[in-house]
This record gives C-alpha cells, structure tokens and sequence, in this order.
C-alpha cells in the first residue's frame, strides 16, 4: 500500500486537536470548579488567551520545521538531549495520567444512562478499563482507523452541546454564579481555575506530534493548531457558562455528569440523556485521540535513541503497537489503583497532575522557538518574542495555580527521569537531532 494513503489531511488534523481538547474536561470540570462560581469564568477566560497564545508557539515552530513528537522535539533540539529526554518523561507520565482523567470521565458521564457504573465504584473502573482496550486495538489498527474514529465523533458531540449553550443563556441565572465559602480569596481562586482549566485546553500540540503521519505537515499542522484551537476556546467559554448559570453550585458540586443535568433542568429527562450520551461520546473520542498521541509520542522519542529501541518498532501496518500497549497496560493500573475514591476526586487531582507534567513540555518549547531562531542565524521579531515570552509566562502561571501537592509530585516524578536519562545513555545513547 502506498504510505502516503495512510497519512492524515487538514480535516483529520484539525479534528485530532478539536477532538483531544473537546474531551473530558469540558464535561467534568463544571463539577470541580464549583466552588468557585464566577471566578471559574475568569480561569475559563484566561485559559483560552493562554491556549491560543500556545497555538501560536506551536503554529510556527511547525511552520518552521515540523517535528515528530513536537514539544520534546523542539526542546531537545534547543537544548539537547538531557533536557529532550526529561520534557519527553514528564510528558510521557502525563499522557499516562491523562488517559486515567478521560477514562474515569467516560465512565462517569456512562453513569448517567448505566447508573449502577455511577453507584458501584468496581463497574465504574471496569468501564473504563474497557473504553481504555477498545480503543487501544482501534489505533493498533492503523493511523487512519483512529483519525476516522475521531471525525465521527467530534461531529456527534458536538451539535447537541451546542445546542445546551444556546439554550442555557435564555435560563440564565448570574446568581448562581456567587463563589461558595471554599473559594477563598479571589486570586487563589483564579490560580487554581486556570490550572484546572487548562487541562481542558491541553492538546493544542496534538498535530505536531504525529507529523510524520500527517500530509503536507508543513502546511497542515500550523492551520490545524490555531484552528482546531480557536474552536474549542470559543465552545468552552459558550457551554460551561451555561451550565454554571443553570444548575445551582450545591448540585453542581456533586454532580457525576454536570452537563446531562442542565440538560435535564432545561428540557427534561429526555435531554439528560441526550447530554450524556454526547458526552460520553466527546470522552470516547478524546481517549481514542490520546491513545493515538501516547503510540507515537514514545516512538519519535525511541527514534531519536532517548527511549528504549522496542518502542521504536512499527506493525505491518505502520502503528507503534508495543508504545500503545504498554500506555494502555499503564493507564489501567492507575485506575485500578484510584477507583475506590469516587470520580470526582479522582478526576480532579489527576487532571492537576497531569496537566502539570504537560505544562512543562510548554515551558520548553516557548523558549526552545527563541533559542532555534536565534541558532538559524536570525533574530526572532519583537512581536513573536514577545508572544512566546507571554506564553512562557501563561505556562508558569498555570505551574504556580496548581498548588503545591502537584507541584511536589511533579518535581519527583522529573527528578526519577534522571537516572533513567543516564540508564538510556549507557545502553545505547541517542542519534543527532537533524
């Protein structure tokens, strides 16, 4: 078969960021933020200035050189291989822990139309465990397969959302929207809101990592960041307002599925069921783009010599199969590991640490576009500096807006990649980067 049959164009492209980003957190994060009524719209706001700002890193970094594994990509080869190896670990854990986020959110938002998932904390797990392997086969299958799967359902999750945002504005209540006694001072409130949504905007590298995958990536990748990134800014800021203002703080908080139960405030039982089933195909999508994203990611790292070589290693039909199971087998055993403290606790305190582990990787990359302009021998213009300054600094806002338990565990985590860095060295060392 022709290899270039099997590669992805814009729309598939732009879907695997819409798709990524429209997942989870949108449908999960109403719960979490709760407490902070208003405030959580500030973070929302925020959040979208800083996601488009880190689009617009990505955008022409690919514009420049589009890489396989895109943010360790750039940041190996500005700062080279120990500090490639460390943004690809941290990343590659934060993968793990993002696929545990969705996983736990598809089988909460399930609840909503099995609710003996919702009730007993076993057959929660197990439906996630079982969203986690299904989806692991259909991207051992092929890249196509998966990018196929991920236009279906972005299209299917999101008209009817669409809808409870327009809806949800005629029943409108800024009453509601009054921070609760857990908010604390405004500040702290914001700082943990911008955290918290960012992992909503996570994905906006989604398309560089599987460049050497994607037609045209010169091209594709650079259009499908900024515009699949922009959709989803305005999509969240529209929906999760809406369900803030309709569905009273005390419920909210507790809720396992926050948008079926404005859709159920609004319209009745029949659309509670609607929402959920949109939603729980919003979550089925995103995980099937993520398990996409932790195959490839590990094997553009392997091929650079910083992974083991097995992860390297391609199926006759041209997927990084070991890579995937070995994400999958990874992602179970934390859900395993989790299930037992609810949904929601368990969704909120992954999404922190996830989101943090990715956020690093950004870190790097916003100065990896000044250091690699500067060593092409030009000096970058005042106006991109400038963005990619701003867009560092976004980055270490959301850093110091995740508190310290996060913080704390990221740093170990970070700190266990050294050895490992020095392990991989010993055992074979790594290749030039182009």
């Amino acid at each position: 078969m022709d290899v270039s049959k099997r590669k992805v164009g814009l729309v598939t492209a732009t879907a695997l960021v819409l798709g990524n980003m429209i997942g989870s957190g949108v449908f999960l994060l109403p719960a979490s933020l709760a407490p902070y009524g208003g405030y959580s719209l500030i973070g929302w706001a925020v959040s979208a200035i800083g996601a488009l700002l880190l689009a617009g890193v990505f955008y022409r970094l690919a514009k420049r050189a589009p890489r396989a594994g895109g943010p360790y990509a750039y940041s190996r080869e500005a700062f080279g291989d120990c500090v490639g190896f460390l943004v690809a670990w941290i990343y590659w854990v934060g993968l793990v822990g993002g696929n545990t986020a969705i996983a736990v959110a598809f089988a909460s938002y399930l609840s909503a139309l099995v609710p003996v998932i919702g009730t007993t904390p076993l057959f929660g797990a197990l439906a996630a465990l079982a969203a986690i392997w299904v989806l692991t086969a259909v991207n051992v299958a092929g890249v196509r397969s998966a990018g196929a799967v991920q236009v279906v359902t972005t299209i299917l999750k999101i008209s009817p959302l669409l809808a409870l945002a327009l809806f949800g504005f005629v029943h409108f209540d800024p009453h509601l929207l009054a921070p609760g006694p857990r908010a604390g001072s405004a500040m702290n409130a914001i700082n943990v809101c911008v955290a918290a949504t960012l992992f909503a905007f996570i994905g906006v590298e989604s398309a560089t990592i599987p460049a050497g995958h994607v037609r045209d990536p010169g091209r594709t990748i650079p259009r499908a960041t900024l515009l699949g990134t922009a959709i989803a800014a305005v999509f969240y800021i529209a929906c999760t307002t809406a369900v803030l203002g309709v569905v009273p703080a005390g419920e909210l908080e507790h809720s396992h599925a926050p948008f079926a139960d404005a859709g159920r405030l609004l319209w009745g039982g029949w659309a509670g069921l609607l929402i959920a089933g949109a939603a729980t195909v919003s979550c089925f999508g995103a995980l099937n783009g993520w398990i996409l994203i932790a195959g490839q990611f590990p094997q553009a790292v392997a091929k650079d010599g910083l992974f083991p070589q097995l992860f390297a290693r391609e199926s006759s039909r041209a997927t990084p199969t070991l890579g995937l199971l070995v994400a999958a087998a990874l992602t179970s055993l934390v859900v395993l590991a989790n299930y037992t403290h609810g949904m929601i606790a368990m969704f909120t305190f992954i999404v922190l640490l996830s989101t943090l582990s990715i956020v690093v990787a950004y870190l790097f990359s916003t100065m990896a576009e000044i250091v690699l302009a500067r060593r092409a021998g030009r000096a970058l213009p005042a106006r991109e500096a400038a963005l990619a300054c701003a867009a560092f600094a976004f980055s270490l806002w959301a850093v110091i807006g995740a508190g310290k338990d996060a913080v704390y565990w990221n740093f170990v985590l970070l700190a266990l990649g050294i050895p490992l860095y020095v392990w991989q060295v010993r055992a074979g060392g790594s290749r030039v980067a182009d």
